[in-house]
């Protein structure tokens, strides 16, 4: 997905296009307490990598919180609205506006995260892209975490289709959860999906 002034337009997966017509970003945050984040953040922090790249990191609700820990993480979202509240909440924190299919920062992270239904709003023509700039910015021995719902529909992302382009992109397999408090996974309508750097 390329960046554009307010995430909408030729670049923007329909998915996404339609989530922005029809949400207030101020409601949409007026939703979430500080916990609700925590879930995520739990999980993530547990792997114990000294940095985090937030990939698609909309508001910053999890990025903010692994910052709070003493975790060193950047966010990245496509949305220039999304990153503006993002930069309200935390002006401390490194915001980069930039498309995940082409993203290049120059460095890399012990893990980079997904836990927002990114894979859901890019375009089914940059899934692979997506996965692949996302593995490039993970260390050697680090990991790429990403959670996903799980739907029905011929041009929807699977767990199989994400597992091709991980392995693509040099990670081997690690774990499924059903949850972010990694409940078994055996079947269901979400996963978290953990792949390493080979």
């Amino acid at each position: 997905m390329s960046p554009s002034a307010d995430g909408s337009g030729d670049h923007v997966s329909p998915q996404w296009a339609q989530w922005r017509a029809e949400v207030d970003l101020h409601e949409y945050e007026a939703r979430f307490t500080h916990d609700q984040a925590h879930g995520e953040a739990d999980c993530i922090a547990d792997f114990g990598a000294a940095s985090v790249l937030d990939a698609g990191c909309g508001t910053g609700r999890v990025a903010i919180e692994l910052h709070r820990r003493g975790i060193e993480t950047v966010g990245v979202d496509f949305d220039h609205d999304l990153l503006a509240l993002a930069r309200t909440k935390q002006p401390a924190m490194t915001w980069v506006q930039a498309d995940l299919a082409t993203l290049d920062l120059g460095r890399r992270f012990g893990l980079v995260a997904m836990p927002g239904n990114v894979m859901l709003f890019c375009r089914t023509s940059d899934r692979e892209s997506v996965v692949r700039s996302c593995a490039a910015h993970v260390r050697p021995g680090g990991w790429l975490v990403t959670g996903f719902a799980l739907r029905e529909g011929a041009t929807e992302l699977g767990l199989d289709e994400y597992d091709r382009c991980a392995a693509a992109a040099g990670l081997r397999f690690e774990a499924r959860w059903a949850s972010w408090d990694r409940a078994p996974y055996g079947g269901g309508d979400y996963a978290v999906s953990v792949h390493r750097h080979r």
